[in-house]
């Protein structure tokens, strides 16, 4: 016999095992509220409470409107960028797009990295863009320079909504 699966939402997960702590106190030993929160969660399918914690949906908060208006401005109707913007905000968040351009769980040469780089400027400047993608631990690369690699991370709000933005035009 197969079971049914329930989808369980909890908003507070504090309240819900204090509530779940009282209704156990028939019994003779109980487990702290931490171990009760580490039940509920392991329960839940998660490894910890942290787990839990991590894995919760994202809030919704507005977009860094200003930081992103900034950022389009330094790109061109073909989404090549054509100046450095001086904002350091802004600067992070415009190598997002270089970033995503650059291939996945791969390693590449210097010449490599510069090709992807070059691609994407209509300025002649693809090594400050190169050692700003290390500064920003968006990329990483050996000690001597040789082999460049991609940090994989989820981009942020702005960044995924610069590139969608950057892509219609």
């Amino acid at each position: 016999m197969s079971k049914d699966v329930i989808p369980l939402y909890v908003a507070d997960v504090s309240a819900f095992t204090k509530t779940l702590r009282k209704s156990l106190s028939d019994q003779d030993k109980l487990p702290g509220h931490a171990a009760m929160m580490a039940l509920v969660a392991k329960a839940a399918g998660f490894q910890n409470h942290q787990h839990l914690k991590a894995a919760k949906p994202a809030d919704d908060t507005p977009l860094d409107e200003l930081a992103l208006k900034r950022a389009l401005r330094v790109f061109d109707d073909t989404g090549r960028m054509f100046r450095w913007p001086k904002w350091t905000k802004v600067q992070g968040l415009c190598l997002w797009p270089f970033w995503a351009r650059m291939p996945a769980h791969q390693d590449m040469s210097e010449k490599e990295v510069n090709e992807i780089l070059k691609s994407g400027l209509s300025f002649d400047d693809h090594v400050l863009l190169r050692r700003s993608l290390i500064d920003h631990k968006l990329c990483e690369r050996t000690i001597d320079g040789r082999v460049y690699r991609r940090i994989e991370q989820r981009p942020t709000p702005e960044a995924l909504a610069l590139m969608k933005r950057l892509k219609e035009r």
